[in-house]
């Protein structure tokens, strides 16, 4: 079947409606228009993933956000969470594990910018939204512009800003902008005497923020004083059921940005009162792709790498200019001089979240390991760092009909392009459904006709048309665009497709039989998809991990896993092979039935929906390298190392990995309570 993609419209771009702060020093400005952001007057595309300071250790954060860099990400975002800072009234504390200017300065040492989301409220599964517990107890509304709340929100800003001060992008520092507050959806004025309010403390940064969704119309936001952003989470553990959702529409390509748009078609175009988010003055921008999902206690979905990578690039191929994910690193909550810090249902939030778990499932796990999410989204970090400047102003136009998620039939399909040439998504996967298998698939532009291919299989791919690099024209490529290097191109063949390269005056080639050919100048390199998971490019240079998933830390190449590696690195003509030797000794669990040996401290987390049997295990470990793997069955299960609650997990169907040094050395016991059918779990 043809599928032709209508011709180019030049778009509208509105400029200087929008009232943000500095945008940093000269020849390096950071702002906004309506069709996306710009760095030094160049179209931009930030990727953005999320990484709390404070649900970590210090020790750990400049490492972790070399992990993120490797990545792919250009921004780390992080939460204040207020409780943490302030839990008992007039008790700050920065100190440590809280202490954000060390967090700001390891960003900047890393090569990150950062977006810093000061609330007040903040929600991120965390007690009370993060409002400290004297705080609910006052006797004025929160979230509002009365004269008390309004005067606590202030010094709260205050003693943010004196963490961040001097660290702001127009000091040569990595603080890029603020959120202000989060899913406040109704309360246009409040959010502005937020920004006010911040702007009179000191935050001038480039770029301000507001979450934009809830209803289909938008949220009630001040439309020229921030920017808002959107979300899409493939699952819903807050739903309040143990059924299987319908099938999710992030894998259908649809330029609305918001989550609750779901059949815009059939509902009206503005709110009873009027309502309606003005979404043209604004860049398509995320902060809230679910690169991974909490377990709650009644919901339990896993989200694997493909479901990570199908929405992230169905949302880039629908026009998304800011790629913003939540989260990309897990991590683990603290547990408070009053209680612990967790939502759950005992405060009043229709959810019951683990004690100290805040893995959620995704890129980076609450301990550094990397999860197939993190390969895969870097396929599409790479081709956004290296080429979201000439992808940025290309807009998505709906050439193709909507289809719906339950349509296993019809090629998921969209092209954003310019006059020259540009870009053709396709996304074959639905999480939780297969799609069939479409063969001669032909796909045609004003500038461009491809080959047929034939799409089978969990695959989503993106296909460069028209493009110029090294002084030729790709007129066509079947492979996937990663990154270049000077004047090499680098191409993931994709699989079940042949990559083929089309270039002007120079006929077609072969990337089976020409792996690494040159044309001019420019020289083509086509790796497979396998290798292309492991290829990283760092501080420019291009990298392939064997086996391994390569960082660069304090300027050394080195690998997430322990032990000895190798990598290939990119020389100019080819790849050179380099092998480092580190040492390693891979702890062993040896887990030994006990009678209960404490009445657990913790006993509620273990009783969520009702009495529950109990086992427990006392556990040693041989060293403190590596993982163990816990592989029983059981609905919640809890770690004490020498009394102290020290890691906790809800099971899902999966092993349950523990750093062997969170034990080693200490007294510990494993306690779990009996599972019941009575949530959900995808297998």
């Amino acid at each position: 079947m043809t599928y032709q993609a209508c011709s180019y419209q030049e778009p509208e771009i509105k400029r200087g409606h929008l009232h943000m702060g500095n945008p940093g020093p000269a020849g390096q400005e950071i702002t906004v228009n309506s069709l996306y952001f710009e760095k030094a007057g160049n179209p931009w595309i930030g990727v953005m993933g999320e990484y709390h300071f404070s649900r970590d250790k210090k020790e750990n954060w400049y490492r972790e956000l070399c992990k993120m860099k490797a990545g792919g990400v250009t921004i780390a975002a992080t939460y204040a969470f207020w409780i943490y800072h302030e839990e008992m009234e007039g008790e700050y504390d920065f100190s440590g594990d809280l202490d954000l200017r060390a967090f700001i300065e390891d960003c900047q040492r890393a090569g990150l910018y950062l977006i810093l989301r000061i609330g007040p409220w903040a929600h991120g599964e965390c007690r009370n939204g993060g409002f400290p517990d004297w705080l609910m107890r006052k006797p004025f509304p929160l979230r509002d512009n009365n004269e008390g709340y309004l005067a606590l929100a202030r010094e709260w800003y205050e003693k943010l800003y004196a963490q961040a001060q001097g660290l702001f992008y127009q000091d040569g520092g990595p603080v890029i902008g603020i959120q202000i507050e989060n899913e406040l959806v109704d309360n246009s004025a409040h959010l502005l005497v937020l920004k006010q309010l911040a702007a009179e403390v000191g935050f001038d940064v480039p770029l301000y923020t507001v979450t934009g969704w809830n209803s289909k119309y938008g949220a009630k936001i001040p439309v020229e004083e921030v920017v808002p952003v959107f979300a899409a989470y493939a699952e819903a553990p807050w739903e309040q059921h143990i059924d299987r959702l319908p099938l999710s529409r992030h894998y259908v390509f649809d330029p609305m940005r918001n989550d609750a748009a779901v059949g815009m078609d059939l509902l009206k175009k503005a709110d009873d009162d009027g309502w309606q988010l003005p979404y043209g003055d604004y860049p398509f921008a995320t902060c809230e792709l679910g690169a991974g999902l909490p377990f709650s206690h009644h919901r339990r979905p896993v989200i694997s790498g493909m479901d990570a990578y199908a929405l992230s690039l169905v949302k880039l191929g629908s026009g998304n200019n800011l790629v913003g994910y939540y989260m990309y690193h897990g991590g683990t909550n603290r547990i408070g001089r009053l209680s612990t810090f967790q939502e759950s249902r005992e405060t009043g939030y229709p959810n019951d979240y683990a004690i100290l778990n805040y893995d959620f499932h995704t890129a980076l796990t609450q301990y550094g390991e990397a999860r197939e999410q993190y390969r895969l989204l870097n396929l599409l970090h790479l081709f956004v760092n290296d080429f979201g400047g000439l992808l940025a102003p290309m807009v998505y136009q709906p050439e193709f009909p909507l289809i719906a998620p339950e349509d296993t039939k019809s090629l998921r399909i969209a092209v954003r392009q310019d006059a020259d040439g540009g870009f053709v998504f396709i996304n074959h996967y639905q999480r939780l459904q297969p799609l069939e298998d479409l063969a001669e698939v032909r796909i045609e532009t004003d500038q461009a006709i491809f080959p047929p291919i034939r799409v089978a299989g969990e695959i989503a791919f993106i296909l460069p048309f028209g493009l110029r690099f090294a002084g030729q024209t790709i007129r066509t490529a079947t492979a996937q665009l990663l990154c270049g290097q000077d004047n090499t191109l680098f191409f993931a063949a994709i699989p079940g497709i042949a990559p083929r390269y089309e270039i002007d005056g120079e006929g077609v080639h072969d990337g089976d039989a020409e792996k690494n050919f040159t044309v001019g100048a420019l020289r083509i390199v086509t790796v497979s998809w396998e290798e292309a998971l492991r290829l990283r490019k760092l501080e420019g240079k291009v990298y392939l991990g064997e086996a391994c998933d390569l960082f660069l830390e304090n300027g050394q190449v080195t690998a997430i896993r322990e032990g000895s590696f190798s990598y290939r690195k990119w020389e100019g003509a080819s790849f050179v092979r380099y092998d480092v030797e580190r040492e390693s000794a891979t702890a062993v669990l040896l887990a030994e039935p006990e009678e209960e040996p404490f009445a657990p401290p913790y006993e509620s987390e273990l009783q969520i929906g009702g009495p529950r049997k109990r086992s427990w295990k006392k556990l040693h470990v041989t060293s403190a390298s590596g993982f163990v793997e816990i592989t029983d069955r059981y609905d919640v299960a809890q770690i004490y190392a020498d009394g102290e609650l020290a890691a906790d997990n809800f099971y899902a169907g999966e092993p349950w990995r523990v750093p062997a040094a969170l034990l080693y050395g200490k007294n510990c016991h494993l306690v779990m309570a009996e599972e019941k059918n009575d949530y959900y779990r995808e297998f």
